[in-house]
């Protein structure tokens, strides 16, 4: 029915119908036009960038702990709105200044202007992991969700993180901008304001799926966590042996490893509280608990019986706690991601990544994230000022498949591309370029004990190409030594460097690829300065790789046929020995050998200049040293 038709009846209706279809119509005009302006208001208080002329909240809203938590400058607000959260990203006016640091404390009305469907997912960290923030917040955006708050642990990451637009609060640490350590009593520090965090976000009565900064999420989690209605506490495992072929809960009975806290959701029911508070009580009175050991402890105290026969949930912990298990095939660990590839194998979707299982600190978990693709770097990453040096690795067939995979034909396979590596390193030394690594092959997995070579019951697939600080110490090749003592540095990317979307156009089309020649030979003397091959002659040393090269500097990459015998030497006999001095520093240990104390086994880049080198532990406690 259209508005013309009730006024034309009202004017032809007594005096009292008048008055009233008048009074309701008026009412309906003022309550539209109250609606509109509350929701479209530009001082509403759906914004989570906090303005310091709104009222305090009430002393009520106040919490007290080392957190800092409470005494925030929102106005209270009874319910979570259902409008749309304020874009991430967006950045605060030019011009304007930094609001003052209470700004920023935890309440629960800030927490609230970033609640959707009741729930909020955190991270936090200091300055020292702000790009693993910002791939974090990256990857949940791009996802679509962006009811997302980040912890910060100082006021440097605090203030970085504001100015890019990203929802952050003070978590009032005071700690170091650097990066602390993994096992370092810092890093346990950080262990604890987790801890607190949660105890300290739960009364607010919100669903919490805390994250660490070292993960990252590849799909929505939300949907899958909304499964589980019932569940007190979902969390992820370091289980590395599959339980369960598709997406359902890990079954508890048969996962034997740790729950991994880096990945876990708590809703806000009195159990879950409870057990946050114990485990909050327990690492503040005994430093020297590890707060995933104290998790694991307390819910542990009981398991079982199962919920019930469909959930995969779990009683845990004081018996009314309702546990599940993420499976680790999706909710992937370092191991079941870039070691088995778990998902693929499976043929899952996989949700997220956290990169434990690995041997290279932070600049070893960085490395994992760029070679499977999901780090976001800033561009000038991907554009080296000296440009880029890549090869096409050689390996023969019988060195990837054939006999037993032992000892002796994993490193006899790693030796061999150890080799080219240490060739093209060389080369990207002498032409002042970055070398993009080779996608590496070994036979063995690495672990911190003795293993037959892959874990019992995993999916690992012998070969595989396994990540780079298996072999190599990233953190080392990364680390700026003194040039006085190993020559100038050289700066390595990951294989997949030019398979990714971020990677520019011109880079690529900047490209010269290297086709080896014998000297001497006709082919090698038919070049052309336009061409976009040039022959170059095998078993070339440094002088000639200057010669060659030198007028190239404004191609970004060199591509080489192979690294088989093309580079014999420096000419520079003091810049090869601080060059040898360094690259020595280059690779580690396998792990582990059985019935042997040590059992790590030393790599050795020069290993082709001893003719009885075999992969061997130390036989003595003198012997136990890497070769340098």
């Amino acid at each position: 029915m259209g508005w013309k038709n009730p006024f034309k009846e009202v004017t032809n209706s007594k005096p009292l119908f008048l008055t009233v279809y008048g009074t309701v119509l008026i009412g309906i005009l003022f309550s539209a036009i109250y609606v509109f302006s509350a929701v479209y208001t530009p001082d509403s208080a759906f914004s989570w960038s906090l303005s310091q002329h709104v009222a305090p909240s009430s002393p009520n809203q106040t919490l007290t702990s080392p957190l800092r938590v409470g005494g925030g400058l929102m106005a209270p607000i009874s319910q979570p709105h259902a409008g749309k959260l304020k874009p991430i990203w967006e950045k605060p006016p030019p011009g304007s200044k930094m609001p003052p640091l209470e700004t920023f404390r935890l309440t629960k009305e800030l927490v609230q202007e970033r609640v959707k469907d009741n729930v909020i997912v955190a991270t936090f960290g200091n300055y020292a992991f702000m790009d693993f923030i910002l791939t974090w917040v990256k990857h949940l955006t791009d996802l679509g969700v962006e009811n997302l708050l980040v912890g910060a642990m100082d006021t440097k990451l605090l203030e970085a993180l504001y100015w890019k637009g990203v929802p952050v609060f003070d978590m009032g640490s005071h700690m170091s901008t650097i990066d602390v350590g993994w096992g370092s009593p810092t890093f346990h520090k950080m262990g604890r304001e987790k801890v607190i965090l949660i105890d300290s976000m739960l009364p607010f009565g919100y669903e919490l799926l805390m994250c660490d900064t070292d993960m990252v999420w590849l799909k929505n989690p939300l949907p899958y966590l909304a499964r589980y209605p019932e569940a007190d506490v979902l969390t992820s495992t370091d289980q590395v042996t599959p339980t369960v072929s598709d997406d359902r809960l890990d079954i508890w009975q048969q996962v034997g490893a740790a729950y991994n806290i880096g990945i876990f959701h708590w809703r806000p029911s009195d159990s879950a509280k409870k057990l946050a508070k114990e485990w909050k009580d327990l690492l503040l009175a005994d430093d020297k608990i590890w707060d995933q050991n104290g998790f694991n402890d307390l819910v542990h105290r009981q398991l079982g019986p199962s919920v019930d026969e469909e959930s995969g949930l779990v009683y845990a912990y004081d018996g009314s706690l309702k546990l599940g298990l993420l499976p680790a095939s999706i909710f992937c660990s370092g191991h079941t991601y870039f070691v088995q590839a778990m998902y693929q194998q499976l043929r899952l979707e996989p949700y997220a990544v956290h990169t434990t299982f690995q041997y290279a600190g932070t600049e070893g978990k960085r490395h994992r994230l760029r070679e499977a693709m999901v780090f976001y770097d800033p561009p000038e990453y991907y554009d080296s000022p000296g440009g880029f040096l890549t090869f096409k690795p050689s390996i023969p067939k019988n060195l990837l498949l054939d006999g037993e995979h032992n000892l002796d034909t994993h490193f006899t396979l790693v030796n061999y591309q150890m080799k080219q590596i240490r060739s093209a390193l060389a080369i990207a030394s002498i032409l002042n370029r970055t070398l993009v690594m080779p996608p590496l092959w070994c036979r063995l997995d690495r672990l911190w004990f003795p293993h037959p070579g892959v874990l019992v019951g995993s999916m690992t697939r012998q070969p595989f190409i396994c990540p780079l600080d298996h072999v190599f110490e990233v953190h080392t090749m990364l680390k700026a030594l003194p040039e006085e003592e190993f020559g100038p540095g050289i700066d390595i990317r990951e294989y997949s460097l030019f398979d990714n979307p971020l990677m520019p156009a011109q880079v690529k089309e900047s490209w010269l690829d290297v086709q080896l020649c014998q000297q001497g030979s006709e082919s090698c003397q038919s070049n052309s300065t336009n061409a976009k091959v040039l022959r170059f002659p095998r078993g070339s040393n440094e002088e000639t790789f200057k010669t060659f090269f030198s007028p190239l500097k404004d191609v970004k990459v060199i591509q080489f046929s192979s690294m088989q015998d093309v580079f014999v030497g420096f000419t520079d006999k003091t810049r090869e020995e601080k060059f040898r001095n360094r690259v020595k520093r280059y690779v580690g240990i396998w792990c582990c050998v059985d019935k042997h104390t040590p059992g790590h086994i030393y790599y050795d880049m020069y290993w082709d200049e001893k003719p009885d080198w075999k992969p061997l532990p130390p036989q003595t406690p003198e012997d136990d040293h890497p070769h340098w």
